[in-house]
């Protein structure tokens, strides 16, 4: 990276809030405030008692009704994060075999996690290059189907859609909402295991992983723990299905993660839910897009736009640019974390759309990029 000037952006020209990050994501000062406001009888308290499972049944509820689930869908969550619900999954959900879609950083995770367990077959892993997504095709050798709404990394989301033919009787679908849980519209019909972390479009931290599970799913989830298997008792899904059902976890959470989480799906539920979060990213986007495609330095890294995330924007600057230099500058003017996906290794900027920035803010960061562009 080259050397940083020395440039001061006009206020005028600076978002109300410096915070674009795609994870972990902004935290909306309100929910900090009433979090601070119960902390006193609520924080250092017992996860197995009424005020914390009090707290998970808002969460579960609210979850519910944000994601318009059908009857018979329920709620669970464990700590660890995605990352270790990938985990979980290979030992509770994928029954003999499973089809990875690989886009991406955490789309290609999950399948090596597949490929690694010694009780599965190897996985069917269908490839596309970073910036697109690839085509999903039923396979009658396989009993999932996993696959990113959003991979993070790269910018690109991928419609949530069973195979053409295939019922969640013939094979599970599993999907990785991480980034997009909140912020992008999808039919839940279509997913078996809809999965996500709260550090994101749910604008609180990390280390919990929340899952929305169907019928077919469920029977999945207990016939493979009354198998032979052996699974370790932290990732053990049966063990977190009963433990949800009771609004708790099975070791104790973060109770400031499970109180942020409640405060923002309440606050887009009470906003009129997943379709005003949806239509306030894509207000965002199309802020962002527009900016890059009219500009003579940068280029929306995604070429479809079909394609093109509305919960995190990837834009290429033109080599002339160190977008680099411009994160740096950006940054000691307080608007942090718009650097490129360290492995992408692209000339980019990275800027998150989750519902909880204000689509003014992201008219104001396309302002101060020109001026710091001009500058530069």
């Amino acid at each position: 990276m080259s050397s940083v000037p020395d440039i001061t952006i006009p206020p005028d020209l600076l978002p109300a809030d410096g915070r674009f990050c795609s994870g972990p994501g902004k935290v909306r000062a309100e929910a900090v405030e009433a979090l601070a406001k119960a902390a006193p009888t609520y924080l250092g308290t017992s996860h197995r008692q009424a005020p914390v499972q009090f707290m998970v049944s808002r969460l579960r509820n609210g979850l519910a009704e944000m994601l318009a689930l059908p009857d018979g869908y329920e709620i669970m969550l464990g700590n660890g994060g995605t990352t270790a619900f990938w985990d979980a999954l290979t030992f509770g959900v994928i029954d003999r075999k499973s089809l990875h879609l690989s886009f991406g950083e955490f789309s290609s995770k999950f399948a090596t996690a597949a490929a690694a367990a010694p009780f599965l077959d190897d996985p069917v892993v269908v490839s596309s290059d970073p910036g697109t997504h690839p085509a999903l095709v039923a396979d009658a050798s396989v009993d999932a189907y996993a696959y990113p709404h959003n991979e993070t990394s790269t910018g690109v989301s991928a419609p949530v859609i069973r195979p053409t033919g295939v019922s969640a009787e013939d094979a599970l679908v599993l999907v990785d909402a991480t980034s997009a849980a909140g912020g992008l519209r999808f039919d839940p019909n279509n997913a078996d295991v809809y999965y996500f972390a709260p550090q994101k479009g749910l604008a609180s931290d990390g280390g919990l992983w929340i899952a929305a599970v169907s019928p077919p799913a469920i029977e999945r989830i207990e016939r493979l723990a009354a198998s032979d298997r052996w699974v370790p008792a932290s990732l053990d899904l049966k063990i977190a299905l009963d433990n949800s059902r009771k609004d708790q976890t099975y070791n104790t959470p973060a109770l400031a993660t499970i109180f942020l989480a409640v405060s923002q799906v309440e606050w887009i539920n009470a906003n009129g839910g997943l379709e005003w979060a949806a239509s306030r990213c894509d207000r965002s986007a199309g802020t962002i897009y527009l900016w890059a495609e009219a500009r003579d330095f940068t280029t929306p890294y995604v070429a479809n736009p079909d394609e093109r995330s509305h919960v995190v924007a990837t834009i290429d600057f033109d080599e002339a640019i160190d977008a680099k230099v411009v994160s740096a500058v950006l940054r000691n003017n307080g608007i942090v974390d718009t650097d490129s996906y360290r492995k992408l290794g692209r000339n980019q900027l990275r800027i998150a759309l989750f519902p909880a920035i204000e689509p003014s803010d992201i008219e104001a960061i396309t302002k101060s990029i020109d001026y710091v562009v001009e500058h530069v």
